[in-house]
């Protein structure tokens, strides 16, 4: 799955608009827009962001895995 569609689940599934995660993230809407989109790669910062913001990895919001649960730190 495309990180694209994995932002957008992840919003929707969390009641939040495009708005205001643009908000969270200090961007204007239509920036973060073009992310869930896909029509622009997201930030690497951003990424990190969203992943601690939805309490969840980079990894699956990549698409890498299906396990949405954050990999445990030390």
């Amino acid at each position: 799955m495309a990180y694209y569609k994995r932002i957008k689940e992840l919003r929707e599934d969390n009641d939040l608009t495009q708005r205001q995660i643009a908000n969270i993230l200090d961007m204007p809407q239509p920036q973060y827009f073009r992310y869930e989109q896909g029509y622009r790669d997201i930030p690497t910062d951003i990424l990190i962001r969203l992943a601690q913001l939805y309490h969840t990895s980079t990894d699956y919001i990549l698409g890498l895995t299906d396990c949405a649960v954050p990999y445990r730190t030390k």
